[in-house]
């Protein structure tokens, strides 16, 4: 596998085992690009709808549809009273306000005030992995960046390897790593990357971290200091 070192001599190339095959190629330069729409369900900035998301409509001065609650289906379409079927995916939520007034005003509703907020979303999701006390899928809302998002997976676990973050990525269809080191971006080194939606964040594990761990377990009693030989 091969993975772009950026963190400026702070963390290493590690390929992939011999003789193993990857589609995972290097991103050129020094940082990976943002993905392209085609390569999930859509993502920009400001958020864009997908699947399963759930939305609410308010329809200003109408109490029945005010603060409605509505889902995308699997298919990225919504329904909504006097305005049918809307295909939301890959909409901003402005973009589908401006999709029902239309189509509310046709049904003979004059100069309908619609504005549609993001309640909870399941499709602009980033997955972060390894050691993090809380790995998971976190939704991505607005502006995201590595040390974010493992704030929101509660942090770094006991055994976190600080220099081995990667970060997996998909742009035009092409599969990518990057390898980041925490302290580094830390201690400003470099800037902390952004992340997207669809992204993989894996913190390593460090066996070094174990091993003493493990190793003062088995002494009942430190009376002098105990020095042993570790390998990352």
């Amino acid at each position: 596998m091969a993975i772009v070192a950026c963190s400026n001599g702070a963390s290493k190339m590690r390929p992939g085992a011999p003789g193993a095959t990857s589609s995972v190629t290097m991103a050129p330069g020094n940082q990976m690009p943002p993905p392209e729409p085609s390569d999930m369900v859509p993502v920009g900035r400001p958020y864009v709808v997908g699947p399963f998301d759930k939305l609410v409509v308010d329809v200003f001065g109408i109490e029945e549809l005010s603060e409605r609650e509505v889902q995308v289906d699997a298919g990225g379409r919504i329904s909504f009273p006097f305005a049918g079927m809307v295909e939301a995916g890959g909409k901003t939520p402005f973009e589908i306000g401006e999709i029902l007034r239309t189509r509310l005003r046709a049904s003979h509703i004059r100069d309908p005030q619609v504005t549609v907020n993001l309640k909870e979303t399941v499709s602009q999701v980033v997955t972060v992995d390894g050691q993090v006390k809380e790995p998971g899928r976190y939704p991505v809302i607005g502006k995201m960046t590595l040390i974010q998002s493992v704030a929101v997976a509660k942090g770094l676990g006991e055994f976190a390897k600080l220099d081995d973050v990667v970060v997996f990525r998909t742009v035009r269809g092409q599969k990518l790593a990057a390898l980041y080191n925490l302290n580094a971006i830390r201690r400003g080194y470099y800037d902390d990357p952004e992340i997207f939606a669809g992204d993989i964040v894996v913190v390593g594990d460090s066996s070094a971290k174990r091993l003493f761990k493990d190793i003062i377990q088995l002494v009942p009693l430190l009376t002098t200091p105990l020095v042993i030989a570790l390998q990352n």
